[in-house]
């Protein structure tokens, strides 16, 4: 049971990426997905959220906006697009899986029971 994370790299503030999430050894259709960011010396914190058939979504303030969350069944892989990067947007980024039956968003950072390796996204002046 794997989750890795991939996408990440150098960009220029306004640019854009697109992260990958891709799980093998399960099936992400039976889980949410949330994806995170740690920047040096601060706490993990949530930056989207998607329940289990993509019917909801959630971001926080600090990036509703500028990211997107969405999923592929048919490849087993949750993406994360990032438009108008700033450079606090640089950190490390996680993805998270938590295997659950309600089409429901999990935000607590504790509810995840697979955690990707993450993937360092630079943003530049």
């Amino acid at each position: 049971v794997q989750l890795q994370a991939s996408g990440g790299g150098l960009v220029q503030a306004g640019g854009s990426l697109r992260l990958s999430c891709t799980a093998s050894g399960f099936n992400l259709d039976y889980s949410a997905i949330g994806w995170f960011r740690q920047a040096p010396g601060k706490e993990r914190e949530g930056v989207a959220y998607i329940s289990r058939r993509g019917g909801s979504t959630y971001y926080p303030d600090s990036v509703r906006g500028r990211f997107t969350v969405s999923r592929d069944k048919a490849k087993n892989t949750a993406y994360l697009q990032m438009n108008s990067l700033k450079l606090e947007d640089t950190a490390v980024y996680y993805c998270a899986a938590r295997n659950i039956l309600k089409d429901t968003v999990v935000t607590a950072i504790t509810g995840y029971d697979y955690w990707g390796q993450g993937t360092q996204v630079t943003v530049s002046s």
